[in-house]
């Protein structure tokens, strides 16, 4: 029941782009297409997930020799050096998969979600609902928060695919009505608060 309640919150009441404001960079700047949106969705989520056991594994070995105060850095580095391992691994094992990541992958590289949830994770900030705060609840927290991100951007690319179809005053086309879209996904989002405690 603790890993369920740790789904809904991430995935819902405590999405990480409308509540924390983290992955904003692709959320606005990947949104255009439902297609594009899917493929970055997917992307994190592997990304994160994988990020979020090794940055585990490796910050009990900053905590073990004291070296807490190298987490951000380590962290940025390991996320880079992930995220290039998996592209060099994908272009050799499955060469329609990384055409299909395409993109995608590089850009995982400055996503600030992943250092952000791998620094949640780390520093056991999240709510674990009695869970035990360790290795398996914080990936079910990543894995969880990665799908969240994924909802958020498909929601919001299929908003702004149909937008993209009506007549919108001049000042209003762009940038300016996804940001007031957005704002009013993240108040829809809202209307979760308190479903899980």
């Amino acid at each position: 029941m603790a890993y369920f309640l740790i789904i809904v919150s991430a995935i819902l009441v405590n999405n990480i782009v409308f509540t924390q404001f983290l992955g904003i960079c692709p959320f606005l700047g990947v949104s255009k297409k439902i297609d594009t949106a899917l493929g970055m969705g997917a992307a994190v989520t592997f990304v994160l997930t994988l990020a979020t056991i090794v940055t585990y594994l490796i910050n009990l070995l900053l905590v073990r020799f004291g070296l807490e105060f190298l987490q951000t850095i380590v962290f940025i580095l390991v996320i880079a050096a992930l995220v290039q391992m998996v592209e060099i691994i994908l272009k050799k094992i499955s060469p329609a998969l990384y055409q299909a990541l395409g993109v995608f992958l590089p850009l995982i590289t400055t996503n600030c979600c992943i250092l952000g949830v791998a620094l949640l994770v780390a520093q056991d900030n999240y709510k674990t609902f009695g869970a035990d705060t360790g290795l398996l609840s914080g990936t079910v927290f990543a894995f969880a928060t990665a799908i969240g991100f994924a909802l958020a951007l498909v929601l919001f690319a299929g908003i702004r695919e149909q937008l993209s179809l009506v007549k919108l005053p001049k000042a209003m086309e762009g940038t300016p009505i996804a940001l007031i879209v957005a704002g009013l996904l993240a108040m829809a989002f809202m209307g979760f608060s308190g479903v899980v405690g």
